[in-house]
């Protein structure tokens, strides 16, 4: 019973992020000429630990902060509830936390030992970005740049680094739509904790900025994710197949819709749930791209 708890608490159904980040990367370093099963499959394990450190920690600082007492959760945020139903203890998900965390050390140490010490800055800066997060990063403003760069940047270039041992420009052109992405997924997310948010002194857009200036800087950062794949395509540094995350645009426009209307229920969760379409598809269209690219030598 305990290890479905367990289990129940890391969120599984938003691991699939780091799945598609682990596709991303592995897919463009594919392009590249560099490809091992065995490291790709490795290191998207590696980041599967590491976001589910994220979700657990966050749980925790949460719980720990008394938002989880008047966050008003839905199936895209407001956490696992695992500690607010009593479920499980806050040690008990802390311990989740920190031992899933330790256990991306031996496989950082493995490929900073077989790719390369350049790997070593960029695991320092993610580890800092999922400890740091929800007990610091969140009391600053613009708390967003976090998820941007740690939870989609830097894992794509990490995936990248695996396979190649070096960073490309290709590589961090290309790793930029998915911090577009994962800083949307998590803002989109914070409107239905705007309150909840407020309790523990966080700084997130849709606190600071208000409601409808987030929703603003929501579409803008939507827009970068088309715009960026668009002139990369244009200036030949991304393949032409990498335009098939176009087809995710009409999912966009409707989460860009939903989220003016934040004070709406209704109108809101439709949104957050086609957020977590584009995130996701338009990671795997990027990929798709990459895969036909290499399939027909363009």
């Amino acid at each position: 019973m305990k290890a479905k708890l367990y289990f129940l608490e890391t969120r599984p159904q938003f691991l699939i992020l780091s799945v598609v980040l682990g596709l991303t990367g592995t897919c463009i370093a594919w392009y590249d000429g560099f490809f091992n099963i065995g490291d790709a499959l490795l290191a998207t394990f590696g980041l599967i630990l590491a976001h589910t450190s994220v979700n657990t920690l966050n749980d925790y600082f949460d719980y720990r902060s008394g938002i989880d007492k008047v966050t008003d959760r839905t199936p895209f945020s407001g956490g696992s509830g695992m500690l607010k139903d009593g479920l499980l203890s806050p040690r008990e998900v802390l311990w989740i936390g920190i031992i899933t965390l330790l256990l991306t050390i031996p496989i950082g140490i493995y490929f900073i030992l077989t790719k390369g010490w350049l790997l070593l800055p960029l695991i320092i800066v993610a580890a800092a970005c999922i400890v740091l997060y929800s007990p610091l990063i969140q009391k600053f403003y613009w708390p967003e740049w976090s998820p941007f760069l740690g939870l989609g940047v830097l894992p794509v270039l990490g995936m990248y680094f695996s396979q190649t041992g070096m960073y490309t420009m290709h590589a961090v052109i290309a790793s930029i739509p998915s911090g577009f992405l994962v800083h949307n997924l998590l803002l989109l997310n914070e409107f239905p904790d705007i309150e909840a948010d407020k309790v523990a002194n966080r700084k997130t857009l849709p606190i600071t900025m208000g409601g409808r200036g987030a929703a603003i800087f929501y579409t803008v950062f939507t827009a970068m994710v088309y715009i960026w794949i668009i002139l990369a395509v244009i200036f030949k540094v991304m393949p032409v197949f990498t335009l098939l995350a176009l087809l995710t645009l009409p999912l966009a426009v409707k989460a860009i819709r939903g989220s003016f209307h934040y004070k709406e229920r209704d109108r809101l969760i439709p949104a957050l749930a086609c957020n977590v379409m584009v995130v996701l598809l338009t990671q795997v269209l990027i990929g798709a791209g990459y895969i036909l690219s290499v399939l027909f030598k363009v």
